[in-house]
């Protein structure tokens, strides 16, 4: 673990002091007085240390909101909120690495819509993501706060990873005072998804079809 949070503090330092990734891992790791033997048993390139690095954000506010007794007690939509504040919260104190990494993963994918990079840097921080969103949604139907529907319950989960870079993006970008219009597009975010996949007059609608087609 100590050679772990070594390379990566370094790699975080060069990043910001020269905005790019090193040139070679060979120079890196002698850098660290590593042999570049001992670097691969770690990672397997610059990307790897990287996707750690977001991996690492998640599962620090995760671990945290989940630590605090009061969060048991919140319905999923509470949950969610009090997940991304506490995120964004981390996230405040290596700003300048999240600027740097969510811009070079925008170059990356310039040909493509939003931040879906072709590399694999987010793919860990994502898989965690959704399992943690899976393990949510299914609580929000035992609670009724998510109405399952056909065709359309299994895509919830990209839909809130989607909300997730949203969020991101729009954070990176903000320039308010003390990020403050992102706590708003937590709040506005979080609660239209939860009208959305929530029970609606819609749902009784189609309910009541179904009821008249079964017994006509």
């Amino acid at each position: 673990m100590e050679t772990l949070e070594k390379i990566r503090k370094a790699y975080t330092e060069y990043v910001l002091e020269n905005g790019k990734q090193p040139t070679s891992v060979f120079q890196f790791a002698k850098k660290l007085k590593l042999a570049e033997a001992d670097f691969y048993t770690d990672y397997a390139s610059f990307d790897a240390i990287e996707a750690d690095i977001w991996l690492t954000f998640f599962n620090e506010a995760k671990n945290t909101v989940e630590a605090d007794d009061t969060y048991q007690g919140y319905s999923v939509r509470e949950k969610l909120l009090a997940f991304y504040y506490t995120w964004i919260e981390l996230l405040k104190a290596q700003r300048s690495f999240v600027v740097y990494s969510t811009g070079r993963l925008r170059e990356e994918s310039k040909s493509q819509r939003g931040m879906q990079p072709k590399s694999q840097v987010l793919h860990p921080f994502k898989d965690a993501f959704f399992d943690y969103a899976r393990d949510l949604l299914a609580e929000g139907r035992e609670s009724k706060e998510v109405e399952p529907r056909p065709f359309v319950t299994d895509r919830y989960p990209n839909a809130l990873w989607a909300q997730t870079l949203y969020l991101l993006d729009f954070w990176v970008r903000d320039v308010s005072k003390n990020f403050e219009k992102t706590d708003t597009a937590i709040e506005k975010a979080v609660n239209t998804a939860f009208d959305l996949i929530g029970r609606s007059p819609l749902d009784t609608l189609f309910d009541f079809a179904k009821f008249m087609y079964q017994n006509k």
